[in-house]
């Protein structure tokens, strides 16, 4: 039995990695930390995005916001201060690793860290429309 997947149409070439990409994000079930992804609307009618993730105890040290290939990933390290003694400890000290995947062109333009929350502007600038004629050669 042939397994039918959205990219298996003949008119589709080269989305392979597409297709890996949605797989590997449809296993990954981790809910920490929270975010939120937003629309900002502008008056130039450009796209732009916010994400923001709540990473209260993070310092701005403690986080990295890094982008590779089509891929945005953001980490949080805390690193555990001196021996305390703790009578209860509901927050713990806790790495995470958060990966978004970004569309052609889009670009992260700004990182904020205020009051607990990590805001990570995305915007998509207009591409240049390109037009290339194809030369066919003719063989005899």
């Amino acid at each position: 039995m042939t397994r039918m997947t959205p990219f298996s149409s003949p008119l589709l070439l080269g989305f392979d990695s597409m297709e890996k990409t949605l797989e590997r994000i449809a296993k990954s079930g981790d809910g920490y930390p929270p975010y939120n992804i937003e629309r900002i609307r502008c008056n130039n009618d450009r796209e732009q995005l916010r994400i923001i993730l709540a990473v209260a105890g993070f310092s701005s040290d403690d986080l990295e916001v890094t982008t590779e290939d089509n891929q945005l990933i953001i980490r949080g390290r805390q690193v555990e201060e001196e021996a305390r003694e703790y009578l209860h400890r509901g927050i713990a000290a806790r790495q995470f690793q958060r990966i978004f995947v970004l569309a052609d062109g889009m670009r992260v333009s700004n990182a904020t860290l205020k009051n607990g929350l990590l805001s990570i502007d995305l915007d998509r600038p207009e591409p240049e429309r390109l037009v290339k004629r194809i030369n066919i050669a003719v063989e005899d």
